[in-house]
């Protein structure tokens, strides 16, 4: 392989949502009360559960695991949205980037997990209702490896995109880092 002057990029700029200046503290607003309305709702039912000892049931400790990350997974985006509306500064350093790449496929992937152990286990006690044995260790060991599943998946992803040169366009059509469609 021949080594040749190569430029990198070392920051993206953030296009985010076309909103014309007069509409941007609207929309701040509205995405900052969503936000916070999810964070918060979501935080009201993990203490919940957490709480009443009649929710300590296999699938209201998959839902709390659930709303867990929820909650993660909408901080990795919106706040950097609302930063990047309000201080009018697009920018996003490439480690940023990669970073927030990495945490959106955890919690995504997580996300969808824990949707599918939670069929899994709403469809066993469904129609086999006389085999459901699911045990605390059981739940523990589904969740814990939905999480290290997801968290070596999305390494191997972010370790193969920091591998991609990006030496051309630097710009971004959304309001957080993603990949491709």
């Amino acid at each position: 392989m021949r080594w040749e002057n190569q430029s990198r990029v070392s920051e993206f700029l953030l296009l985010g949502l076309p909103v014309r200046p007069e509409q941007q503290a609207m929309f701040f607003a509205l995405f900052l009360s969503m936000c916070l309305t999810t964070m918060l709702g979501n935080l009201l039912i993990i203490l919940l559960f957490r709480l009443d000892s009649h929710l300590h049931t296999p699938m209201c400790f998959f839902l709390s695991h659930l709303t867990l990350t929820d909650i993660s997974f909408s901080s990795v985006t919106i706040p950097n949205m609302l930063m990047n509306m309000q201080t009018q500064h697009l920018s996003s350093s490439y480690p940023e980037c990669i970073s927030r790449m990495y945490f959106y496929m955890l919690f995504g992937g997580v996300d969808n997990l824990l949707l599918a152990v939670m069929a899994y286990d709403r469809y066993v006690t469904s129609c086999h209702p006389l085999h459901y044995t699911m045990r605390k260790e059981l739940c523990v060991l589904l969740v814990a490896g939905s999480w290290i599943l997801y968290s070596c998946s999305g390494l191997l992803h972010t370790l193969l995109l920091a591998q991609l040169s990006f030496c051309a366009v630097n710009t971004i059509s959304y309001f957080f880092c993603s990949l491709p469609r």
